[in-house]
């Protein structure tokens, strides 16, 4: 039986929220941009976040706050992955992880592969770590992107010391395939290198695609790898700082736990009773009609595009509510979202920010009502005739 897709907010409530997406920009201009969508909560984050402003439970993050537990359930059943609660940490949110792993993993100067067109956080990530990027960029096959493994091999060989992996990967969508990872580890494990897994959007992954946990890929990954996740992208709750560091062997979870303590202690305690009450089974319902809703989203892109933007490339993601969209055709130049948002009031993230690979593109939020969509991509449209 289907599930009823869930519904978003109207717009007039929107644009009461007081965060990024709804105060950047004034009533006009429709904002497409950042990665926050416009649903309402999970029933069960908005009680245990409701119960805990009654109380007053406004203080510290307890030294055990049980997301480690949560995490492991919520991976086996999203998943069938159980990974060991022993072995899970916590800090802030996701870039706090990565950069924190980074800087363990790496002396400075080292270089760290990046597999662009990729979320544009990863270049300060790395360089806030006292590492260098080395960009190995996807490869497009025509019909998906998917990771250069030649050029990651190459760069391992030649010294870089871990790889920074977006999976599933921001801004195309993509899925990494198990195969794909699991050579990635035995790259890895051969060069005696670290893979650091940033999988925030990994509860968004739309079937018939299946995502597969780094840690999980094969038994490699457990001794090279680090994965970060969050609920904040699919749950919106980016606001509420928190997120999870996830290691698959003793040697791992040893370099998480030498971490210097504060690491754990930017965890807000809002974060961690919203991410624990995303993890819940209670919210798997919610989690279900979200993904009704942002599947038929996805398709509906496709159609609009072809029905205004003809000449637009666009390949359907595989995972989250982000559309990775080619519009150099139009001649709206190296990056087109200021002129878009400047002629048509439509809010669209810069292309060039993911890369150079991001020239003539544009990153499209499709977390909205359908009605939102249909008019951004129509106003865009116009813009052509």
């Amino acid at each position: 039986m289907s599930v009823p897709p869930l519904t978003a907010l109207p717009l007039e409530l929107l644009r009461q929220r007081s965060s990024t997406k709804w105060r950047s920009y004034g009533d006009d201009v429709i904002p497409m941009f950042v990665a926050e969508t416009g649903f309402p909560l999970a029933p069960a984050i908005t009680s245990a976040l409701t119960r805990a402003v009654e109380i007053g439970d406004t203080g510290y993050t307890p030294p055990r706050p049980g997301i480690d537990v949560d995490f492991a359930a919520y991976a086996d059943r999203l998943w069938g992955w159980r990974p060991d609660p022993s072995r899970i940490r916590w800090t802030g949110d996701v870039m706090m992880g990565v950069v924190e792993v980074l800087r363990a993993v790496t002396s400075p100067g080292d270089r760290v592969v990046v597999t662009p067109p990729v979320y544009p956080p990863f270049y300060d990530t790395v360089e806030e770590a006292g590492a260098v990027v080395e960009r190995v960029p996807l490869r497009d096959t025509g019909e998906r992107w998917e990771l250069d493994l030649d050029g990651i091999a190459a760069a391992l060989a030649s010294g870089a010391r871990a790889v920074l992996l977006c999976n599933p990967h921001n801004p195309t969508g993509t899925v990494h395939t198990r195969e794909s990872l699991a050579a990635l580890a035995r790259l890895a494990a051969r060069y005696g290198a670290s893979v650091v897994s940033d999988e925030i959007h990994a509860p968004l992954t739309h079937a018939p695609a299946v995502f597969t946990p780094f840690l999980d890929a094969a038994p490699e990954a457990a001794a090279v790898g680090y994965a970060v996740t969050s609920a904040s992208k699919t749950y919106n709750l980016a606001g509420l700082k928190c997120a999870v560091i996830v290691t698959g062997s003793d040697e791992t979870a040893a370099v998480v736990r030498s971490l210097p303590w504060e690491v754990e202690w930017r965890a807000g305690l809002f974060g961690v009773i919203a991410n624990r009450a995303a993890f819940s089974s209670e919210s798997d319902s919610w989690l279900a009609q979200l993904l009704a809703a942002l599947d038929d989203n996805r398709r509906l892109l496709a159609e609009l595009l072809a029905a205004h933007l003809p000449l637009a490339r666009y390949r359907i993601p595989d995972a989250g509510f982000l559309a990775w969209v080619d519009v150099s055709a139009y001649g709206w130049g190296d990056n087109p979202a200021p002129f878009v948002r400047r002629e048509a009031k439509v809010a669209l993230h810069h292309g060039p920010l993911f890369g150079v690979e991001g020239v003539g593109h544009v990153r499209i939020n499709i977390g909205c009502a359908p009605d939102v969509l249909r008019e951004a991509i129509a106003r865009i449209g116009a813009l052509v005739g």
